[in-house]
């Protein structure tokens, strides 16, 4: 009988677990594989949500996070013990996945012990080595270490073409958070389970839902300040109309500006980070997501809601192309009038909802798993 093919998948914050699920469930039932789990744990809380949701228990809990630490500090303690772990399993491959800190951390300690690298959500550029920050660097140096590029679509493969990628090590695979969103919408959950029931009896859901997320370390000081000063207002100005929620980040700041600025609003309602199911249960709800996330602008879609994004440049410039997202950026007007006109223009609105998502079937893990039982 073959030997099962020993992979090591390695995530350390809640967006990677929720994209490397699918994956992980799909190659830990195939008896081809021997799929084992590494986390760093870099967003500790946030990342055991989404391992409570999946019923996914690693293999190897580095639980690197501490409070106050910098990308320096987050980058060696958790190479350090990657490049341990790898030396000590000596996996046939390692997965990483799209463009965190372990991300590159991961595929660099794979180097070390000379395992090869597979990237997940591979190929995603905006052309600025600062923005976003640092996820850009960190998608291009895993880049230069990888060996089977996932990319999830062909404006993702081409940029890697662009930069000197032999094209028989890119495979168009779509994106495995449209694989764990769609299998999680489709479980359903009580939502007062989750929000408590003030907070749902709170909330006219009647009215046009506006799921708001925004923590992007690019965004923090006056950005941050001009985009909820920009949703204030808004909100005050369609009290009738809309409800907004938003699921704080748990970074102190963000937490602090988010209270000081829109706190005043009756209709506006700072939740509690959630839990995977019932976020994608409350994005199935929503009427429009405003989002700085870049998964968001990939999952929202695949539930035909349209997405306005705080930011000025973006590395899925195929959601806008499509027609699913916009972007409105982070100045005060441009956020107030990007969000009022969609809220109003009903036209412009039902072309975002229905145009076309760009980011796959809800079969990616399957096809990676099909190109690692030819290649591996």
């Amino acid at each position: 009988m073959e030997r099962k093919k020993k992979v090591l998948l390695i995530f350390g914050t809640r967006p990677e677990a929720i994209k490397m699920a699918p994956l992980v469930k799909v190659l830990q039932a195939d008896e081809r594989f021997n799929a084992q789990v590494a986390v760093t744990a870099q967003h500790r809380e946030m990342l055991d949500q989404v391992l409570d949701c999946f019923e996914i228990t690693p293999d190897f809990d580095l639980n690197v996070m501490q409070p106050g630490q910098t990308l320096a500090e987050i980058t060696s303690r958790a190479l350090n013990g990657l490049q341990q772990i790898i030396a000590g399993q000596k996996p046939d491959l390692v997965l990483v996945h799209g463009d965190t800190t372990t991300t590159f951390a991961g595929a660099l300690a794979a180097f070390y012990e000379q395992a090869p690298v597979g990237h997940v959500e591979a190929g995603l550029r905006t052309g600025d080595k600062y923005a976003p920050y640092p996820e850009e660097i960190n998608r291009r140096l895993t880049g230069q270490l990888t060996d089977f590029h996932f990319a999830p679509t062909e404006t993702a493969r081409q940029n890697l073409l662009r930069e000197g990628v032999a094209e028989d090590k890119i495979f168009v695979t779509g994106n495995t958070v449209i694989d764990a969103l769609l299998q999680t919408v489709s479980k359903g959950c009580d939502l007062e389970q989750y929000l408590g029931a003030e907070v749902c009896h709170s909330i006219n859901w009647e009215k046009k839902l506006v799921l708001l997320t925004c923590h992007r370390r690019e965004n923090w000081g006056q950005p941050m300040h001009e985009i909820f000063s920009a949703i204030f207002q808004l909100a005050r100005k369609l009290e009738s109309a809309i409800e907004v929620i938003y699921p704080m980040h748990k970074n102190p700041l963000v937490r602090e500006a988010a209270r000081e600025l829109m706190g005043a609003a009756p209709n506006i309602h700072l939740i509690e980070p959630l839990d995977y199911r019932p976020f994608a249960q409350l994005m199935s709800l929503s009427h429009l997501v405003v989002t700085d996330s870049g998964g968001m602008q990939e999952e929202a879609p695949a539930l035909g809601k349209p997405v306005l994004v705080l930011r000025d440049v973006t590395e899925r410039p195929e959601a806008v192309e499509a027609g699913t997202a916009r972007l409105i950026g982070t100045k005060f007007q441009s956020v107030y009038d990007g969000i009022r006109f969609l809220l109003t223009n009903g036209e412009v609105y039902r072309q975002m909802a229905h145009a076309a998502n760009p980011y796959g079937d809800g079969r990616a893990a399957q096809y990676i798993r099909d190109i690692l039982v030819e290649r591996l």
